[in-house]
């Protein structure tokens, strides 16, 4: 029996396949602008980081945390900083060793899954960048921790996160029918409908999980901003369904 983390990356794989958004890498001509300073970067999906969440990124190690793809990783390495990426996406980690190849620099790609121990040792980044991607994990407190654990003291976590409506609501965003904690693994009628509408096996988590689980691994909250799907009813109300947060490794 395939687990959930097995599912969701045969999932991804086909999304990428399929042309989903969030697989598509950056264009060279983008990857030139960055060069010139002329970039952004996502964690949720309209509104873009601000620059100076980040910094100056010269010589600064960055691990990309399931933000494989080829879109965060090639801008970052084009501002200076030395990058590595985890994904359990096999897709995803193709596109970045394509994209560095294409630009001609390096980065380490591991295809690896960030419900396990991270095959990083203790304080090597100062910077994990973190886009919406826990959804797909059960524990996110593991998360949390080991972005703590991989961070140098002084480090910055970022991460985007999906906060519970999208899991309340019906897929016309009209009706609120479905009960908290949205899991799969625990809710059989959750499990029929996320095999049917092709989802992968997807997780609520609420803010005590999320902003509570940053805080128990250690870090400190530091800034915080929300963002809508972009698209659909929830959208066109201005209704927030995703926060992403910056915390810092004292």
């Amino acid at each position: 029996m395939k687990s959930y983390q097995d599912i969701n990356k045969e999932t991804i794989d086909r999304w990428v396949e399929e042309g989903w958004e969030w697989g598509k890498s950056i264009s060279h001509e983008d990857y030139i602008k960055a060069k010139n300073g002329e970039w952004k970067v996502f964690l949720t999906p309209t509104v873009a980081v601000p620059i100076d969440w980040l910094g100056d990124l010269k010589r600064k190690k960055i691990l990309g945390l399931a933000s494989g793809g080829g879109q965060q990783m090639p801008i970052f390495n084009a501002l200076g900083a030395t990058c590595s990426v985890i994904d359990y996406s096999s897709k995803q980690i193709e596109s970045e060793y394509n994209v560095a190849k294409r630009e001609g620099y390096t980065i380490e790609a591991i295809e690896g899954d960030m419900t396990k121990k991270l095959p990083f040792d203790g304080e090597t980044f100062d910077i994990v960048f973190h886009p919406v991607s826990n959804c797909y994990v059960e524990d996110v407190q593991h998360i949390f921790n080991e972005a703590y654990r991989v961070l140098k003291k002084g480090g910055i976590f970022l991460a985007g996160l999906n906060n519970e409506i999208n899991y309340i609501v019906d897929q016309n965003e009209r009706e609120i029918v479905w009960k908290m904690p949205f899991n799969p693994l625990q809710d059989e009628k959750a499990k029929e409908f996320m095999v049917k509408e092709d989802a992968g096996m997807q997780f609520s988590h609420d803010m005590t999980e999320q902003i509570g689980g940053q805080l128990k691994a250690g870090f400190t909250l530091v800034d915080i901003y929300e963002d809508t799907n972009g698209f659909g009813r929830l959208h066109e109300l201005n209704i927030k369904s995703f926060i992403a947060t910056k915390s810092i490794k004292k």
